[in-house]
């Protein structure tokens, strides 16, 4: 058995070699010829999904565009969300932003058999809505996540484990982040319940905040995602949002350099 690739099926990692190159996983005993690349598409395929994908082209408009099935795409996007989703930064330092937001469609917009489960959605804190938690290195990257609630047990974890001891944290007042400061940060408040959105030492979340906004904005243009999906389309704009800078060109670079990791 070897842990070189994965299975394209249950996607178990220990499988048996055959003399003809071809595997058969442990698991599942499906039988495949690894390329290199997954779902048996040419590193030429891979390329012009990557391209049209980074140019923010649907998933029907790139099966038109390369000429390959529409679920053949989807599954590729899908696999490149994933991808992205086990991406993690090393951890921040400097000043950092801290701050939540909830993601979500409006009640108008929700599923019929999804309203019959759920009640409408309010604003703010107390909403339906999904919960998301960010980190922002200035002048640097961007990370988020989704959390199923914004409790001081929740976040304060989040922020030891991607914020370098001794960094600077700024946030608003929110009471899950009133133990920071304990836990080796330098702690800076803005007040945005007194309407004070940079304080007079200039701390701000501003940054997050922009992120959010264009968060939300390209959420919307998809006309709504299913919540379990949520994770993955989080996954996509937090690297879109860290990639702004790179030509496309680099851009599908960076995308086939991550896809031949997953892979191998």
């Amino acid at each position: 058995m070897s842990k070189h690739f994965s299975c394209p099926r249950c996607g178990s990692k220990k499988y048996w070699f055959y003399e003809t190159k071809r595997r058969r996983c442990a698991a599942c005993r499906y039988d495949w010829r690894p390329r290199g690349l997954p779902l048996h598409l040419t590193s030429r395929e891979w390329g012009q999904v990557a391209g049209w994908w980074v140019r923010g082209l649907s998933a029907r408009v790139i099966a038109l565009e390369t000429g390959l099935n529409r679920k053949r795409v989807m599954r590729a996007l899908l696999r490149l969300r994933e991808a992205m989703a086990k991406e993690m930064p090393a951890p921040f330092q400097g000043t950092i932003e801290v701050d939540e937001t909830y993601v979500g469609g409006t009640w108008k917009n929700t599923r019929l058999s999804a309203r019959r489960k759920a009640k409408p959605s309010k604003r703010g804190r107390g909403t339906s809505k999904s919960p998301v938690f960010g980190i922002l290195c200035r002048g640097g990257m961007v990370w988020a996540k989704v959390v199923p609630d914004v409790e001081a047990k929740t976040l304060l974890p989040l922020i030891r484990r991607r914020v370098a001891k001794g960094s600077m944290v700024c946030s608003d007042t929110f009471s899950s982040y009133t133990g920071v400061a304990a836990r080796g940060y330098v702690h800076r408040l803005v007040e945005h319940g007194k309407g004070r959105y940079v304080s007079r030492r200039g701390t701000h979340v501003n940054g997050l905040e922009g992120f959010w906004g264009y968060l939300k904005r390209r959420l919307a243009a998809k006309g709504g995602i299913r919540r379990k999906r949520l994770p993955l389309y989080l996954a996509d704009y937090v690297w879109r949002y860290n990639h702004r800078k790179l030509s496309h060109g680099q851009q599908i670079k960076e995308l086939m350099k991550m896809l031949r990791k997953t892979e191998n």
